[in-house]
């Protein structure tokens, strides 16, 4: 795989091309800034940015200024490529609060297992409705911890305004729920991407988390993407290597709160 132009490529289809990602959402360029705006629940933020010493600052503050206006939190999505090299710095210094930094991994779609092996008992239930949503919330709640019904507004978003362009699924341990993943379809692109893959503790070590990984695959295929791609937490990250994904760079959410 070449790295660079892979990377080259994810930039120019899913960051510089961004299309909105729910209903009441847009994406526009201000500048060297490639932004999305929508209601309180979506996911408000910075995609892209092209920005050189002499106008980053000016630049963030402008940003700030427009979600400010709004009464928008949002994030700054920061890649280990983005420029200059101390955009960082300069958002700290603006009041930005860093989270933790992950790894855009991605592979070959096509290159990857498909067979999803299951623990006994275990089935995948793909979720098309406000109930499925429900226990995927519930999933990530006791997974991750905190409160994730952002995570299942934007997810009812999509199954009711875009269907084609998601794809969530559940692990249900007979009435339980027990890991839960999203995939991302970016139609129009050679990448799909894989989100949110959670499991509760009990569960965790038996193998579901590849499952997931290898039905979603299966489906991102099926629908013509030639990559797949992971923004990967450092627990993932092995596992994921071990299946044949690559590691680009690094991402990092730097949130703004007005």
């Amino acid at each position: 795989m070449d790295q660079t132009a892979i990377r080259a490529l994810f930039d120019r289809q899913l960051r510089l091309g961004a299309r909105p990602d729910g209903p009441g959402t847009r994406v526009e360029r201000d500048g060297q800034v490639v932004r999305q705006t929508g209601p309180a629940h979506a996911w408000n933020g910075i995609l892209w940015s092209g920005l050189q010493e002499r106008d980053a600052d000016e630049a963030v503050a402008g940003q700030i200024r427009h979600f400010a206006a709004l009464g928008l939190p949002f994030e700054w999505k920061v890649y280990g490529h983005d420029g200059p090299a101390d955009l960082v710095a300069r958002l700290l210094a603006a009041g930005f609060t860093p989270e933790d930094q992950e790894t855009l991994m991605v592979a070959e779609a096509a290159s990857l297992p498909t067979a999803v092996n299951l623990p006994d008992g275990v089935e995948l239930v793909p979720v098309t409705d406000a109930a499925g949503v429900k226990l995927v919330t519930e999933v990530h709640d006791r997974a991750f911890g905190g409160d994730s019904s952002h995570i299942g507004r934007q997810l009812l978003d999509q199954l009711a305004a875009a269907p084609d362009t998601v794809a969530a699924v559940l692990a249900m341990a007979g009435d339980e729920p027990v890991s839960a993943a999203r995939l991302e379809l970016y139609p129009g692109t050679d990448f799909a991407g894989l989100w949110g893959g959670g499991t509760v503790e009990p569960w965790r070590g038996k193998g579901l988390y590849r499952a997931l990984v290898a039905f979603r695959t299966r489906i991102a295929v099926e629908r013509g993407h030639r990559f797949v791609q992971v923004d990967a937490a450092d627990t993932s990250r092995p596992i994921l290597q071990r299946l044949g994904f690559t590691a680009l760079t690094t991402t990092t959410p730097y949130v703004y709160v007005p």
